[in-house]
């Protein structure tokens, strides 16, 4: 059907400039679909600061003001949009749980559908009954974990048929040859486990600096990247403690040279290059329930090897060979992963194939296909709907 229209949709979403990992996500996949389509979906920005927000932005909704979201809701209405796609987090709409987001949706005359970036398996109360209702209300359920599939179905009884798995996007960029690029930016000759993203303390990165502690004694060659800036909301009501415990582990440890820090936010660009010259990428979270990591589907885009804590995302995307999971909260089980992908290179090169292939279908480029040929089911629909 390449000459069937794609509709007019409207996005719900944190957006960039605002530092956020849903934000990024939202900017990808809507490039991504307006170079598939032609069509550049516009965005409802989900506001939390004065930010300078580019053209696409048609307008956006105060995320602590329940006043907005009856508002916003009134304004898409209007807006001659014909879906909404709603990025759904429960942290980044107001009230308890986000429950400021059901003012929204109740008051939308245009169908919407939603996008999980957290499904938990157990639910507080109110969590529940919010992805419940948003569920019930939606047309489709877009999840990016195919281990989320009967979760919402089993837990917040959601329909089957509305259920669709559309894995997380990656950016598609050349990339020059690894011991080059290690070379070119200082770090030829080192064995280089990176990990990137927004620094929060459920990131475990303390284990991980562990890990390469007891690692660096007798591989004194091993460079532990941390890569990114402090989450926003650690920093704002926490400052730089996060940080400055790990700083402070590295230094009574003794292994200043074994780890580098680099305190910004990095650009889609900086993630690739850093990706690239890494032997390994490590993700050591404490969450037990994350149903999707971002950080690990670019690793994954991009056929590292992959060393992880079992949470859900992980499970799935390292399963067949394609990574190493060690136990929660255990910097010996860390060691003992970077040391197998460190000594046998055979298993290292095999691990780095069998990602790849995974990590190939995940680019926006086919995301967006899915995406749109989503979008333009429920456009039927509707249009089948009202010819009834």
């Amino acid at each position: 059907m390449e000459n069937e229209k794609t509709p007019n949709v409207l996005f719900l979403s944190t957006y960039p400039p605002r530092a956020c990992g849903i934000a990024t996500f939202t900017q990808d996949l809507v490039n991504a679909i307006g170079n598939e389509s032609g069509l550049k979906p516009g965005i409802v920005a989900v506001n939390d600061g004065a930010y300078s927000y580019p053209p696409e932005v048609k307008f956006t909704l105060e995320q602590q003001d329940p006043n907005s979201y009856l508002e916003t809701a009134q304004r898409i209405n209007s807006s001659g949009a014909d879906l909404l796609m709603i990025e759904h987090e429960f942290g980044i709409y107001g009230g308890r749980a986000g429950e400021y987001l059901l003012k929204l949706t109740k008051h939308l005359k245009i169908p919407y559908l939603i996008t999980l970036h957290t499904v938990l398996p157990n639910p507080k109360k109110m969590q529940h009954d919010i992805l419940a209702r948003l569920a019930q209300g939606c047309k489709k359920i877009i999840t990016m974990s195919s281990s989320s599939v009967n979760i919402l179905r089993e837990v917040y009884g959601a329909d089957a048929e509305k259920i669709v798995f559309i894995p997380h996007g990656v950016p598609e960029m050349e990339v020059e040859d690894r011991k080059q690029l290690q070379e070119e930016i200082g770090v030829g000759g080192r064995f280089v486990v990176s990990t990137f993203g927004l620094l929060s303390p459920g990131k475990g990165l303390e284990y991980g600096i562990g890990a390469v502690a007891r690692v660096a004694i007798k591989h004194p060659e091993i460079l532990y990247l941390i890569l990114g800036q402090t989450h926003p909301v650690v920093k704002e009501k926490y400052g730089e403690q996060y940080r400055e415990k790990l700083e402070k582990a590295v230094e009574e440890l003794g292994i200043q040279n074994n780890v580098r820090f680099v305190n910004r936010y990095l650009t889609k660009e900086e993630i690739i290059l850093y990706l690239t010259v890494s032997d390994a990428y490590m993700t050591p979270y404490l969450g037990k329930d994350q149903a999707v990591s971002g950080t690990l589907a670019y690793a994954a885009g991009y056929g590292r090897v992959i060393i992880s804590t079992p949470y859900p995302y992980a499970r799935e995307m390292l399963a067949d060979g394609r990574g190493l999971l060690a136990k929660f909260r255990s910097t010996v089980s860390l060691e003992k992963c970077i040391l197998q992908v460190l000594r046998y290179p055979k298993q290292k090169a095999e691990m780095e194939r069998r990602t790849l292939e995974v990590g190939r279908t995940m680019m926006w480029s086919k995301v967006a296909e899915d995406y749109l040929a989503v979008f333009r089911d429920i456009a039927r629909g509707e249009k089948g709907a009202g010819n009834d």
